[in-house]
C-alpha cells in the first residue's frame, strides 16, 4: 500500500516539475498569470499592455522592470516579445538571449525565440529551440506544443 502511495506521489512530482523547473514566462495565459502576481507593477503593466497588443507601451513598463531587476527572465522574453510584435528581430533577438543567459530553461523564451525565427523564414533554427523545449519539457508543456503548432503550420504554408 505504501509503495503504490510512493509511487503516486512520485508520478505527482514528476508531472509538475517542469512548471517549477522550467522558469514559467510562456505563452498564452493559464497558470503563469498566478505566478505574475509576485511580479513588479511595471512588469505587471507591461505584461496587461501586451494582452492589449499595446507593444509600445509594454517595451516602456518592461524596460522599468528590467531596470529594476536586471536579470528577471520573463520581463527580458515579454521584451523580446514585445520588440517582435512590432518587427523589431535584432532587438527581440537580444532580449531573448539576455532571458535564456539568465535561464537558460526559460521556456517561453524558446517558444517565442522559435517563433522568431519561422517569422524570419529560419526554420531548421525554430526546429532547434522545439528540441530544447522538448529535452526540457520531457512529460509535454504548452510551450512545446505551441512552437510544435507553429512549426507544422509554417511548413503548411511553404510546401512546394
Amino acid at each position: 500500500m505504501f509503495a503504490r502511495a510512493a509511487i503516486a506521489a512520485l508520478l505527482l512530482l514528476l508531472a509538475t516539475a517542469p512548471l517549477f523547473a522550467a522558469g514559467g514566462g510562456g505563452g498564452g495565459g493559464g497558470p503563469q498569470e498566478e505566478h505574475w502576481a509576485f511580479k513588479s507593477r511595471n512588469f505587471q503593466r507591461g505584461y496587461q499592455a501586451v494582452e492589449k497588443a499595446d507593444y509600445r507601451a509594454a517595451i516602456e513598463w518592461f524596460n522599468l522592470a528590467v531596470a529594476a531587476d536586471p536579470k528577471d527572465p520573463d520581463a527580458l522574453t515579454y521584451l523580446g516579445y514585445s520588440h517582435r510584435k512590432l518587427g523589431d528581430y535584432p532587438a527581440a533577438m537580444k532580449y531573448y538571449e539576455q532571458a535564456l543567459a539568465v535561464n537558460p530553461k526559460h521556456v517561453g523564451a524558446h517558444e517565442y525565440l522559435g517563433e522568431a525565427y519561422l517569422e524570419m523564414n529560419n526554420l531548421p533554427k525554430a526546429r532547434e529551440e522545439l528540441a530544447k523545449l522538448d529535452d526540457i519539457c520531457w512529460l509535454g508543456c504548452e510551450e512545446y506544443r505551441e512552437l510544435k503548432t507553429a512549426i507544422r503550420q509554417y511548413e503548411q504554408q511553404h510546401k512546394g
